[in-house]
């Protein structure tokens, strides 16, 4: 991650850690769209708690299945307690998400 995005995804990570969830939505949005794991990971959590957002296992199944398709293991865990909580319809609409998913 380049010195201005770890700069930005360390900043959302203070203001998730103080309970601003928006101002961490805003910063990590953006990483996340670029196809920054850790921010992916991160906007999976939120989803998945509704911090900051109304809570969504599709759309967390979805963050999680981009960061998980990376590597990220503790991602690949929670995509798998989300599939837990869906039904096969909500699984198919994430996994579609993921796979029409394009960085911006």
């Amino acid at each position: 991650m380049p010195n201005l995005g770890k700069m930005l995804f360390e900043d959302g990570v203070s203001a998730a850690l103080k309970g601003d969830y928006a101002t961490a939505m805003r910063l990590w949005r953006p990483l996340a769209n670029k196809g920054v794991v850790e921010a992916q990971f991160n906007l999976g959590v939120m989803y998945a708690k509704g911090e900051g957002v109304p809570q969504d296992n599709v759309i967390a199944h979805m963050w999680f299945t981009l960061a998980a398709t990376k590597g990220d293991a503790d991602a690949s865990t929670n995509r798998d307690n989300a599939t837990a909580l869906m039904t096969p319809a909500q699984i198919s609409e994430a996994q579609k998400l993921a796979r029409e998913w394009k960085p911006k």
